[in-house]
């Protein structure tokens, strides 16, 4: 099965969020299973298991996009509550079925050999192919010194606030520009033409 594997060390279960990351293709992220409650692991484990689950390139694509049953962001939860841990590739063992493992960088190497790529082109990229330059802003998650391209956005009020108002500024001119272009009818020639 995608996305699961154990510590090499310990053998503790974790989900493999990113296989690898940008600008530093030998460390991965992943979710220890064992640290969650019961109604957060099983809602992991479900959307693992899940088709979406299977046939996503990295987990988090589809993390970022679904919830827990308490209504948060599966991804935003997991960082904001330290379940996302930055390790070396080759300290995990990814455990496709339970007769047999492969070491996460191996597999990597192995993936990057079929599409005729370098382990580095592995990392996430923004959806043209090229990875994305490992960055820190304000409005990107930083875990450890990893900071995932655009997948989870910091959620504390302050920042939620910053971006509406961010947005609401931006609305504000773009209607100013299309009320520029096409000036809206008065709502008084509007309620005359209906009135007849």
């Amino acid at each position: 099965m995608k996305h699961v594997g154990k510590m090499k060390n310990n053998s503790a279960r974790v989900v493999i969020v990113y296989r690898t990351l940008p600008g530093d293709p030998h460390h991965c992220i992943v979710v220890g299973v064992q640290g969650l409650g019961d109604s957060y692991h099983d809602t992991l484990m479900t959307l693992v298991e899940s088709d979406s689950g299977q046939q996503a390139g990295e987990l988090a694509d589809i993390l970022a996009a679904r919830r827990f049953p308490d209504g948060t962001v599966m991804l935003g939860f997991l960082h904001n509550n330290g379940h996302l841990k930055r390790i070396p590739t080759n300290s995990v063992l990814v455990t496709p079925d339970n007769q047999s493992s492969i070491q996460l960088d191996k597999l990597n190497e192995m993936i990057a050999e079929q599409k005729g790529v370098t382990v580095e082109d592995l990392a996430v990229s923004d959806g043209s192919g090229k990875p994305i330059a490992k960055t820190k802003t304000k409005q990107e998650v930083i875990v450890d010194d990893y900071t995932p391209p655009n997948t989870s956005e910091d959620f504390s009020p302050a920042s939620l606030r910053s971006k509406a108002d961010k947005l609401f500024k931006e609305a504000q001119l773009l209607r100013k520009k299309a009320d520029e272009m096409d000036p809206p009818k008065s709502k008084n020639k509007k309620l005359a033409a209906t009135a007849e």
